[in-house]
């Protein structure tokens, strides 16, 4: 990026202060002066960013229990936008209700949907607490901390139940203990200066013709370079029936050999656009 150290760093999040989206860009971004600024929607989000060069944003891309976020695939694709880093965040969960509020106090549980189907099997487990749809997680605990809701709890993130000042009635809630999201960071070419070095991941999307043995063709030609296929979406084109989109991820060791296999594999697909290229990360710990 063209920034310094120094300067602050504006991020586009999808969701309020506190959410998981807020708390990974400060992760990654860890050292630096972060403003993180909230969206409704991932489309709006995308407007924003494509609107503001000087911003840059996070996006959720798959999960490990949802699985890949289709539509901001479709987003991605259709901005001007260029991936430039990863992020992997571990997802857990606690409840969090008014300080000096009991577990026993509580009546009604608040969260996004997908938050309280992850934490399902704990919440069974108390049956008096009845569970409520949110917009947002940290929208829930945002709610209950500005309003003094009392009765009330909400499943978030640890993050955001300590910004909120909410006390912490249990933690680590969720059924599954490896739920983890990864996250892009995204920005604006522009404020890009220049190539990136010290890469070893692209993601790309192209599409095959409708001819036999195509996507075979270009997994061998990416085989003999030695580049490790780490992902693979597709997703049909629309007005084109039994047509398919690719978004792949592709990891490598050797910037040029990653070079001469894309030169290799141009002939053989269409509508090719490089998403980004990007230091990989490892997956966090458990």
């Amino acid at each position: 990026m063209t920034t310094n150290d120094n300067t602050p760093l504006r991020i586009g999040i999808q969701g309020v202060a506190g959410c998981f989206h807020d708390a990974a860009a400060r992760e990654f971004f860890d050292g630096r002066t972060v403003e993180t600024v909230g969206f409704d929607s991932f489309p709006e989000l995308f407007d924003a960013l494509d609107a503001d060069a000087s911003m840059l944003g996070i996006v959720a891309i798959e999960n490990t229990i949802a699985g890949s976020i289709l539509s901001n695939h479709e987003l991605l694709r259709t901005s001007n936008l260029r991936i430039i880093g990863e992020h992997k965040k571990r997802i857990s969960h606690v409840l969090c209700a008014l300080p000096g509020t009991a577990l026993d106090d509580i009546e009604e549980v608040n969260s996004h949907p997908m938050a309280l189907m992850q934490c399902e099997q704990w919440l069974r487990r108390h049956p008096k607490m009845k569970m409520v749809e949110h917009f947002d997680t940290a929208g829930s605990a945002r709610d209950i901390a500005l309003n003094k809701i009392k009765g009330h709890a909400a499943v978030c993130g640890e993050y955001a139940a300590r910004l909120y000042g909410l006390d912490i009635l249990a933690e680590g809630i969720e059924t599954n203990k490896r739920n983890f999201t990864r996250f892009l960071i995204l920005a604006d070419p522009a404020t890009l200066a220049g190539p990136q070095l010290d890469i070893d991941k692209a993601s790309l999307m192209f599409t095959l013709p409708h001819r036999q043995g195509a996507l075979s063709k270009v997994l061998t030609i990416f085989s003999f370079y030695d580049i490790n296929l780490s992902k693979i979406q597709s997703t049909p084109i629309i007005g084109r029936e039994w047509e398919y989109r690719f978004y792949i991820d592709l990891t490598f060791d050797n910037a040029l050999r990653y070079h001469q296999a894309i030169d290799a594999v141009r002939p053989l697909i269409n509508d090719f656009k490089i998403l980004g290229e990007y230091r990989a990360v490892e997956n966090p710990l458990q």
